[in-house]
């Protein structure tokens, strides 16, 4: 199951993995040992506190996917930097996302053959989390008229 996990990144391993009736959750966590700060871009290595992040992914054998990944907030050690903590960067999810960014190209994929409402139909069909109001904010955010 790891190959699923090095599939959104290389830098990431599977810590566990749980299968239930209607979903898979897949525990993953980077390797890498440090983070660069978004604000600043200074590299820190000190580890301010963990939490865990619940991003959707693309659903295997009708199950839906839940990734949670263990993200660390850092200390930022530039005094010149307007923030003293920041959280790490996830490549395959956007900063504040709930789904992956191969989820969200996926739905922008089906609702572009789609209307906004029987693409929600045919994802939700499909164990994806998405209303019509999401999609059209997918579209907008992607400049696509919905």
């Amino acid at each position: 199951m790891d190959f699923i996990v090095k599939d959104l990144d290389n830098n990431y391993r599977l810590d566990a993995f749980r299968n239930k009736a209607d979903k898979i959750i897949f525990e993953i966590s980077s390797e890498i040992s440090t983070a660069n700060c978004p604000y600043c871009g200074k590299e820190s290595k000190r580890i301010h506190s963990r939490y865990q992040r619940e991003v959707q992914d693309l659903p295997i054998q009708g199950k839906k996917v839940v990734l949670l990944v263990s993200t660390r907030k850092f200390f930022c050690d530039n005094d010149t930097c307007c923030k003293r903590t920041f959280s790490e960067r996830h490549t395959f999810v956007d900063a504040n996302g709930k789904k992956t960014k191969r989820l969200e190209k996926n739905i922008l994929f089906t609702s572009s053959q789609l209307s906004s409402i029987n693409a929600s139909k045919v994802l939700k069909n499909s164990n994806v989390d998405i209303s019509k109001s999401s999609i059209c904010v997918l579209l907008k955010k992607n400049t696509i008229d919905c």
